[in-house]
């Protein structure tokens, strides 16, 4: 996808997390920087009608967090987006993926909102000061759902108290 591409670094060896895919005309090796990149390209290619090339577009265009954010919030428009994608495989990847996501990274269920900057903006600060994802995101998860309207610096503030 565009969005290891773009992580890789000009050095001469590196780590990528692989995925191969065996058919009968071809081997086809994929590789990815995160860990969290080749789980969502699995869960992707688990639904019915979207194969490598539909998943590696929609890496592509979202990152692995937009985009596991849209599949936990039931958000089809952002999925849609996506060169290629219609309403109904933007459904379908929802409906087919939703419960596995919120299961897999202990995601509470996230009510879609227009504007959900400041949650993105707080997991992204978090994550840059060395915290996990998924630590990270039950805890915002909890300050937003009890406290709905802080700007992201308090919300940071009290995720940096809570981790």
């Amino acid at each position: 996808s565009l969005y290891t591409y773009a992580k890789i670094p000009d050095a001469e060896s590196i780590k990528l997390y692989t995925h191969l895919i065996v058919r009968e005309d071809a081997h086809t090796l994929y590789g990815f920087w995160e860990k969290t990149e080749r789980e969502i390209f699995r869960l992707l290619i688990s639904v019915s009608g979207i194969g490598a090339g539909t998943a590696r577009t929609l890496l592509s265009s979202m990152t692995p967090i937009q985009l596991r954010e849209a599949i936990a919030s039931g958000n089809a428009a952002d999925i849609q987006a996506v060169k290629g994608i219609g309403a109904k495989t933007a459904q379908r990847v929802i409906l087919d993926l939703k419960d596995k996501i919120l299961k897999i990274y202990g995601m509470e269920e996230v009510v879609s909102s227009p504007d959900n900057t400041t949650k993105k903006e707080a997991l992204s600060a978090l994550e840059v000061l060395g915290f996990s994802v998924k630590q990270s995101e039950k805890v915002v998860d909890k300050i937003l759902k009890d406290t709905p309207d802080l700007k992201v610096e308090e919300v940071i503030k009290k995720a940096l108290k809570n981790l």
